[in-house]
């Protein structure tokens, strides 16, 4: 086993709140097959955590912002001191955690969001987990469909693993930077503080610190 591809070598989960999820998997998109009943188990609890509340299907944390207009469909998990802007999709169950930015127009689907991190608008998200204090910019669309429609593969120094996932985008690691009108295609991997420029197609495997442009 690659020892790049480990949960921490692109997640610090010391204060995500929902960190719990993460347990039992080897690989970081392995988690992505856990969302749904997760998110399901949270939210059949009778009582919810400390500071947050549940409005029927969605379990807010306390003071975030849910401006009108955002639409909520299938359960979510948003954290603290989030915003939500008008014109937002959330949908396949997600996990937000605390003072994240979704801005107008985004479609978050099935999805882990960490701390801090900001999706800046008109943004498509699907199946994938952004890390702690990424910036997605304007634009920045993450696919999680093959054209094929095959089982997604992550490719790491010639190695192709099936992920047996028939939808998933990227795992973004912290601290990482996504251009405006980018693209992170079906299985990117990003490790922590990676940059990419403007305009790029992103495939395959990134270690930290790269610079994809």
């Amino acid at each position: 086993m690659n020892n790049k591809i480990s949960t921490e070598d692109f997640l610090d989960l010391s204060d995500f709140k929902f960190a719990d999820i993460f347990e039992n998997t080897t690989f970081p998109w392995e988690v992505i097959a856990k969302i749904s009943n997760y998110v399901d188990a949270i939210l059949a609890e009778d009582n919810p955590p400390t500071n947050f509340t549940k409005k029927n299907n969605v379990l807010i944390g306390k003071g975030t912002i849910i401006e009108e207009g955002a639409v909520i469909k299938d359960g979510a998990i948003i954290g603290e001191n989030c915003m939500i802007s008008n014109a937002v999709l959330i949908r396949g169950n997600c996990v937000i955690g605390d003072n994240v930015h979704i801005g107008h127009g985004i479609e978050l689907k099935h999805s882990i969001v960490l701390n801090n991190a900001a999706i800046a608008h008109l943004n498509y998200v699907g199946d994938s987990i952004v890390g702690r204090n990424v910036n997605i910019s304007g634009g920045a669309i993450i696919a999680n469909l093959r054209l094929d429609k095959s089982e997604v593969c992550v490719n790491i120094a010639g190695q192709k693993i099936n992920t047996g996932l028939a939808k998933f985008g990227a795992i973004i690691g912290d601290g990482s930077n996504i251009g405006v009108n980018s693209v992170l295609n079906p299985g990117t991997v990003l490790g922590k503080n990676c940059v990419v420029f403007p305009l790029t197609s992103v495939r395959g495997f990134h270690d930290a610190n790269e610079i994809i442009k």
